[in-house]
């Protein structure tokens, strides 16, 4: 299986138009999360309706999950905590989206959302739970924070890691952890695109100015993956543990 991880695109168009015309050379197209923003000059419900049409134009090409992130937040639930409405549209266009799972071949993707309060972290840490009781070979989590404490959550000042997600981590094991959010990790001094904790492997492509967007490419018969951005290009062989520049 060839999975494309990509995150924070933040409404960056062009990064759209080049996921749309690269997505059928993939058998999954992940999109972990900020497809908004809040700070563009156009509202957000615009920015809703058109990052749907390309939705919907890529769906009949690959195998889309899309989680939501920080930026993509735009209603609350009954006990005032945020959360991002509009992904009940992405599900409804047959996209896996926050709160489902999707399996293929053993391989089980648990799609958690962006939380912001107890009750919505509660939803994730059951979803976790139910996920964890289910037969499968491999267990892939999209979320789109890294946990904290790893060189995916260091932005070259501080980390911003999630606390919670690292004791879910810690807890159950998964094989891979994909999500984004720290745009600077791949890029500054102490941080990373890949990261480990226990047998769990976690990556975050980060955020690059231009058309096309930093992605990885996961491969998991080959058990390796791929990052690409700006900065250059780089793989990690999981089994050896090894990266190495290309």
């Amino acid at each position: 299986m060839k999975i494309l991880l990509t995150a924070d695109l933040h409404y960056t168009l062009k990064q759209l138009d080049w996921l749309s015309a690269c997505a059928s050379r993939f058998d999954v197209v992940i999109v972990a999360g900020d497809l908004l923003d809040i700070v563009s000059i156009v509202d957000l419900e615009t920015q809703i309706l058109v990052v749907m049409k390309y939705l919907r134009r890529m769906q009949p090409e690959a195998q889309l999950l899309v989680s939501s992130g920080n930026h993509d937040l735009n209603a609350k639930n009954l006990a005032g905590e945020q959360f991002a409405r509009w992904m009940r549209r992405v599900r409804e266009l047959g996209i896996p989206t926050d709160g489902d799972s999707w399996e293929q071949d053993g391989t089980l993707f648990t799609i958690c959302p962006w939380w912001e309060g107890d009750v919505s972290k509660a939803a994730v840490a059951e979803q976790l739970e139910r996920d964890a009781a289910r037969e499968k070979e491999r267990w892939i989590w999209i979320y789109h924070a890294p946990p904290v404490s790893t060189e995916v959550s260091w932005n070259g000042k501080r980390d911003f890691g999630d606390v919670a997600l690292r004791e879910w981590i810690e807890l159950y094991q998964p094989d891979f952890v994909l999500g984004g959010h720290i745009h600077q990790a791949p890029f500054a001094k102490g941080g990373n695109w890949v990261d480990r904790i226990g047998q769990t492997w976690i990556i975050n492509s980060g955020k690059q100015i231009g058309p096309v967007p930093t992605f990885t490419v996961i491969d998991t018969e080959a058990g390796a993956a791929e990052w690409l951005s700006l900065a250059g290009r780089e793989r990690i062989d999981f089994e050896a543990g090894e990266k190495v520049e290309l």
